[in-house]
């Protein structure tokens, strides 16, 4: 029994529970991990255009797959990685189906360099440095942060469903074990063709059962190379190409170098799915945009401070006469923000090489023209306008995030149950079934046509 002090050790541990393949899940998952700077977002293509501009750190490529992809048991703890280069790459072997998500990003993530991945994932990969790919695949899964951060982005009944598979598999597991220590063994008989073709047959019947899976494969350059990272290969991490560059650790066109392979993997997928169905799409981890907009209105707030020091200086009180009267009525508002409503009061920053070039940019304007000064100021408010925006835009983008992930994950069982069981109380739950008001009216929708679309539940990982 432990006592009070003491924090209590989980010894088994809860299921991974499905979770939702979307890129705000994900970037909720790393930051509750500790990763900071960092987000996940989608891509749509793989041409230098869509991604060339977001200079990502790797990418996440998800496909559907035959379930019998998550069973594959080829993984052996004794494998030794053939390729020499690989063994520098920190490489995980999935070992719970419905963590392939985490598996994935945490694959491409400890191979980054520069980004900040926070202190407990940090001292995580130091301590799982030495481990062989299945002792790493086991330490995240008996990882409480990962779990824990995992499932609170799943909804309730996942979670629900998640344990009940669990005790299922334990029930059948010491079923089947009880059985075969209290029965002698039975001698083999020969099989016939009809007992292949039963077999055959409840194959067929267990494969319709089965919910679409969906398999996730890491991609990140490291060391100077492009590994694609399968958490279900037993030969670990596999080499995908050289990088051109002199800097082993650039990101400097390894695009180049991997996209190729995903056009490949993009093309097998669709040729083996059905027509015109997309059953794929692509993730990819990049600096967090906020904080780069951020930094850039903030950047401009203190060049205006510093251009209106001058302004002052050459043309006294006077000088807001001198510049565009429609700029300077909107100039109080272009530097304000949903989260920093005070224009003139510089906010924080997220940069480490903010404070330097902040110095580059006053010594620019002390050293500026004095006929530079209006114009100069005329600008730095237009470009304020412009940054406001896209500032604006990412908040927006962060509250439907934050918005999506409080309505997926409350539990509305409770409630949905309370009401009916109040309907029925009521003596209003047989009408509600019939489709029919007190007064008899008939308030059914009607039913969706043949061209309505339908299709099967998907298992997300």
């Amino acid at each position: 029994m432990a006592r009070p002090n003491e924090q209590a050790i989980d010894l088994v541990g809860e299921p991974f529970a499905v979770v939702e393949s979307d890129p705000g899940v994900f970037t909720t998952l790393i930051r509750r991990l500790g990763v900071r700077g960092l987000e996940i977002t989608e891509l749509y293509s793989v041409e230098p255009f869509e991604t060339d501009h977001l200079n990502p750190y790797g990418l996440i490529f998800c496909y559907l797959c035959d379930d019998d992809v998550n069973d594959r048991s080829d993984v052996d703890s004794e494998d030794e990685l053939e390729d020499p280069d690989a063994r520098s790459i920190w490489f995980a072997n999935q070992l719970s189906s419905d963590a392939c998500a985490s598996q994935a990003i945490l694959n491409v993530l400890l191979n980054c360099k520069g980004v900040n991945v926070g202190p407990a994932l940090r001292e995580f990969a130091v301590e799982t440095e030495e481990m062989s790919p299945v002792m790493r695949g086991l330490a995240v899964s008996n990882l409480p942060l990962i779990r824990e951060a995992h499932n609170s982005l799943a909804r309730p009944a996942d979670i629900r469903g998640a344990h009940r598979a669990l005790a299922t598999s334990a029930l059948e597991s010491a079923k089947s074990k009880a059985q075969a220590a209290g029965s002698p063994p039975s001698k083999k008989r020969k099989t016939t063709g009809s007992s292949s073709r039963t077999r055959r047959k409840a194959s067929s019947a267990r494969a319709d059962e089965r919910l679409d899976a969906y398999h996730y494969i890491g991609y990140v350059p490291a060391h100077g190379r492009v590994w694609e990272l399968d958490g279900l290969s037993a030969a670990g991490p596999l080499d995908v190409g050289a990088i051109d560059s002199d800097a082993p650790d650039s990101r400097a066109g390894w695009m180049d170098v991997v996209r190729p392979a995903l056009q490949r993997r993009m093309q097998t997928v669709l040729q083996s799915g059905g027509a015109g169905h997309i059953q794929y799409n692509l993730l990819a981890i990049v600096d967090d945009a906020y904080l780069k907009l951020s930094d850039e209105l903030e950047m401009l707030k203190r060049e205006r401070a510093a251009l209106e020091r001058r302004l002052g200086q050459c043309f006294g009180e006077g000088w807001p006469d001198k510049v565009d009267p429609a700029l300077l009525a909107s100039a109080s508002e272009a530097f304000a923000t949903t989260l920093r409503t005070r224009a003139q009061d510089p906010g924080k920053v997220f940069a480490p090489d903010f404070g330097a070039r902040k110095m580059e940019k006053d010594l620019a304007v002390l050293d500026m023209p004095e006929r530079r000064l209006v114009p100069a100021w005329e600008e730095c408010v237009r470009a304020a306008l412009t940054a406001k925006v896209a500032v604006e835009e990412e908040i927006e983008k962060s509250r439907r995030a934050q918005a999506d992930n409080v309505r997926r994950t409350f539990d509305y069982e409770p409630f949905i149950r309370e009401f009916i069981v109040a309907l029925e109380n009521e003596g209003l739950l047989d009408e509600a079934l019939d489709g029919k008001t007190g007064d008899g009216a008939d308030v059914r929708r009607p039913q969706p046509g043949p061209s309505a679309k339908s299709g099967a539940k998907a298992k997300r990982r």
